[in-house]
């Protein structure tokens, strides 16, 4: 398999790539693969330090925008995972223009050259903010989307145009749409590291409103092991939902980070609401597990606390990523 990995010097690309290279994800064993990657503030080719003298992977730091370098590229490869985007909801609501230029053309692009050369697989990933928010009960893959973010709506318009890909011309497009992801590597600007960074920095934590939000958490192993199967076993045209199966609410999982980083709620300031904050995010995962036989491998209490330990261990890595 020659296998294209868009974003795969980011927090959940760079650890699929890791795994298939330390052969990790089974029927990926062997893979050769080539990172397109536009190196930003969310690409740290330390995320790739690991596998780095494996001879089976290539970086190229390009836009998935550029039509020229992705046509060259991929006409060297059979199989994409499309994991490169646009990602922070809180950047988004601020400049929403990289958003829609990054996730849907450059989506838009990813695909004419997947078609013109005929791949095999190309799996899309996405998230399920795509869906809004839901008050009670879970999404399964054919309730509409409603995003309620700059963010989430670019993200499903991807969704919406790979899926026509496959309607129209018969690309074999597979989408993924996962739960909140958390584990080593991830950039402090997303919740977990952010909060737990600060408070090993001895800073105070940023809390939304009354903290009531909730969020379905899944490890980033479990996350890429999900899109392994999406990608050598999914049904063309399918939308496959990969989840941690973890509910928590943004007050619970900071009392959880406070507790494992020897902190207490004097170090928690309660922050204006985001604008447009969905309330609950809740994903029906039981077709892949039924389909393809997913199953989250990593239990949330000793992931979090793996995660923690990883950033206590590695202030190097991230103390240059901090923001304010």
């Amino acid at each position: 398999m020659n296998l294209l990995i868009t974003g795969g010097a980011g927090f959940i690309g760079s650890w699929f790539v890791r795994a298939a290279l330390r052969d990790q994800l089974p029927a990926l064993a062997g893979a050769r693969i080539t990172i397109l990657d536009k190196l930003t503030y969310a690409g740290n080719l330390a995320n790739l330090h690991p596998v780095s003298g494996i001879d089976r992977l290539d970086v190229v730091r390009g836009d998935i925008t550029d039509e020229a370098l992705v046509d060259t590229l991929m006409r060297r490869h059979d199989h994409v995972v499309h994991f490169a985007a646009e990602s922070h909801v809180d950047r988004s609501i601020q400049a929403a223009a990289a958003f829609a230029h990054t996730n849907v053309v450059g989506t838009q692009v990813l695909l004419d050259a997947a078609r013109r050369h005929d791949i095999a697989r190309f799996v899309h990933v996405s998230t399920d903010e795509v869906y809004g928010s839901v008050t009670e009960g879970s999404w399964r893959e054919d309730a509409p989307v409603a995003p309620n973010s700059p963010y989430a709506a670019t993200k499903a318009g991807a969704d919406l145009l790979a899926l026509t890909y496959h309607r129209t011309h018969g690309l074999p497009v597979v989408v993924t749409r996962c739960a909140n992801n958390y584990g080593p590597y991830q950039h402090p600007e997303k919740m977990i590291p952010r909060f737990v960074t600060n408070l090993l920095s001895g800073r105070r934590v940023p809390l939304y409103g009354d903290g009531s939000q909730v969020r379905d958490w899944v490890h980033v192993g479990d996350h890429c092991r999900g899109t392994a199967l999406a990608l050598t076993d999914g049904r063309p045209g399918q939308v496959y939902h990969i989840g941690g199966n973890k509910e928590l609410t943004n007050k619970d999982l900071t009392a959880l980070l406070l507790r494992a980083c020897g902190a207490d709620w004097d170090q928690v300031a309660h922050v204006p609401d985001r604008k447009g904050h969905d309330q609950r995010y809740a994903l029906d995962d039981s077709k892949i597990r039924q389909e393809l036989g997913y199953r989250p491998q990593v239990e949330f209490a000793a992931g979090l606390a793996d995660t923690v330990q990883w950033y206590r261990e590695n202030p190097g890595w991230w103390r240059p990523l901090v923001i304010d």
